[in-house]
């Protein structure tokens, strides 16, 4: 072991530490760990930058788009609505349902994105039927995580060990190759939540009289909202005109929480952001929310010299409401609702806060969050949109069933379908390389208007893309150093003169477990290629050595802190850290055993 090997590994191991405490963010860590190798010498300008030419970075961020555009074209909730229709009122059928409806778009998008669109049909469908959600939530999670197992592009890790191969000298993976596997672990994962869900809790719940997704009057009943909001238009007279809504302090002097401001520009009115320095002109119309109710209201009407216009039918096309639910580990927790600046990073007025199922109305502002609190936000239909991808921070709980007449661009959803199959029908021809025809999906939703650039930027977790452009260079430094070779060596030494099969076993457990402590996405850069070097030792085909580290840190199923996809569902469904590993661990056993006995009939060694 040199001296080299010995800074290289260290750095790893300083890198893992940071990722377990995130502390600093994880892509932070990924680029200050760049720099070190280069600035120790380990590697050179271009080695460490060639993460930034690497093919499934540019794949990564094409299918982030992609996903999107299914969202804003009203796809992905029409699955739901399907579902909710399909289930009726049995929790076998829902649950077997929901389990294919996850996996399936999943394949395609973004797992977090896809579990998140569910989580609130999943609510409204359980209380319809009379069931716990706990007993629906861990399906919807697990189903999320194996929707990564179907296709090359269903989650990062594939694309980072399809990426390793062909570093190795080795052709890819084809775009269904993961999908005879994948297949086989949800089907079993299937049978196993049927069997297990009973060790979930199972208290039922008051049924409802709908599952249909809930409107927008039904969200601000909850909230004690109905009858606070006025529309009221600025007379040229009116004390508030020339200065901003800052200055003015209308919340702390009649209880006047803004929403939104409707201004005349040219031929159109225009819907605008309430924001602190929003100036306030003459003949605009404010939509406000009074918090106390009549009494403030006609006072604020008096001194400031407004009109009342009436609210209009098709306000509900420009402005929506969205239920956030604080998970356990926001940052949020501990803090005001001021403090937590949702307003001026977001766009959106918090209207309303639940505790316990229990609306709250004293000192709103000041009210220090805690974990399960739910907050009803105000805004426009687009802000409430990029919720999804702006903040991880809360969770969209409850999204109205206006949204989806007033999708951006629900009209573009059979051209978001033919963008979709085209993609898919380029990776599986071969005809032009994966990275290609991903870039051609992109194009067409956006030439179909599914999708816009904005959106399109936004749609894409910048945060996985520098962590795998700041990892890769690991590995070469690895190779370069010997410590591919060191790693090799101390498994095939502990494995002895076992099987291959043995080997691959071992290598799922080592994957399954780092990833336990760092980001699958992460765990996968590191492991792909000690896979590969494994299979060379050996002499025996690479394809399911590296295929087992794929599906190995796809399967976060043991810990609540596993994914993001297990922290989602943590609240919704009122799980403790102990129900994870009671129904995960066994679970990654199957799937470990699945692996060990599918993976050489498909790959032969």
């Amino acid at each position: 072991m040199n001296t080299e090997m010995l800074w290289v590994l260290g750095l790893l191991a300083a890198c893992v530490v940071a990722f377990i405490a995130n502390r600093p963010r994880m892509d932070a860590v990924a680029l200050l760990a760049l720099l070190a190798l280069v600035l120790s010498g380990t590697l050179d300008v271009s080695e460490a930058l060639a993460g930034f030419s690497e093919p499934s970075v540019i794949l990564i961020a094409s299918f982030f788009v992609i996903g999107e555009s299914l969202v804003r074209t009203g796809i992905a909730f029409r699955v739901g609505d399907w579902l909710v229709t399909k289930a009726g009122n049995s929790e076998t059928r829902l649950l077997v349902l929901l389990m294919l409806a996850v996996a399936g778009l999943g394949s395609v998008m973004s797992s977090t994105g896809v579990v998140a669109i569910f989580i609130p049909v999943t609510l409204s469908v359980a209380t319809r039927i009379g069931v716990s959600p706990s007993r629906l939530m861990m399906p919807l999670c697990f189903a999320g995580l194996m929707s990564g197992m179907l296709t090359l592009v269903g989650t990062p890790p594939n694309l980072v060990v399809n990426g390793e191969l062909a570093r190795a000298g080795y052709p890819g993976f084809a775009f269904f190759d993961f999908t005879p596997t994948g297949v086989v672990v949800l089907m079993a994962s299937i049978g196993y939540m049927l069997l297990t869900r009973r060790w979930l809790a199972n208290k039922p719940e008051k049924s409802a009289p709908s599952g249909k997704r809930r409107r927008l009057r039904d969200l601000a009943q909850d909230y004690q909202l109905l009858g606070r909001s006025r529309r009221l238009l600025i007379s040229h007279d009116s004390p508030m005109v020339g200065h901003t809504l800052g200055e003015l302090e209308l919340r702390t002097r009649y209880g006047a929480n803004i929403v939104s401001i409707e201004r005349q520009r040219q031929f159109r009115r225009v819907m605008l952001t309430p924001a602190v320095n929003r100036e306030i002109l003459a003949g605009d119309i404010i939509l406000a929310d009074f918090a106390d109710g009549e009494p403030d209201i006609e006072r604020f009407v008096a001194d400031m010299q407004l009109q009342d216009c009436g609210l209009r039918n098709d306000l509900s096309h420009e402005l929506g409401l969205a239920e956030l639910l604080v998970p356990p580990d926001s940052i949020l927790i501990g803090k005001s609702i001021l403090e937590s600046r949702i307003r001026s990073q977001h766009g959106l007025n918090v209207m309303g806060l639940r505790r316990s199922g229990q609306p709250l109305s004293d000192n709103l502002l000041q009210e220090k969050l805690k974990p399960g609190d739910t907050l009803l936000v105000a805004g426009t239909w687009k802000a409430i949109r990029l919720l999804h991808t702006q903040s991880h921070d809360f969770l969209v709980l409850n999204l109205p069933a206006e949204i989806d007449e007033a999708a951006p661009a629900a009209q573009q959803a059979p051209f978001a379908l033919l963008s979709l199959a085209i993609t898919v029908g380029l990776m599986i021809s071969g005809i032009v390389p994966n990275v290609i025809a991903a870039l051609v999906g992109c194009m067409l939703m956006g030439a179909f208007r599914c999708i816009d650039m904005e959106s399109a930027y936004r749609s894409i977790h910048w945060q996985s893309l520098i962590l795998i452009i700041g990892m890769l260079p690991f590995a070469l430094a690895l190779q370069k150093t010997g410590g591919i070779d060191f790693f090799v060596s101390a498994l095939l030494g502990f494995t002895g003169e076992a099987s291959p099969r043995v080997v691959m076993a071992s290598l799922f457990v080592l994957t399954a477990v780092v990833g336990l402590f760092v980001s699958n996405t992460a765990t996968a850069v590191l492991m792909a290629p000690i896979g590969i070097g494994v299979a060379q030792q050996l002499g025996v085909s690479p394809y399911p050595f590296a295929m087992t580290i794929a599906l190995a840190a796809s399967a976060a199923f043991m810990t609540p802190i596993s994914s993001p996809v297990n922290t989602l569902v943590l609240g919704p469904g009122n799980y403790r850290f102990i129900d994870f590993i009671r129904i995960g661990v066994p679970f990654t056993v199957i799937v470990l055993l699945i692996c060990v006995s599918v993976l050489p009939l498909l790959f032969p060694l």
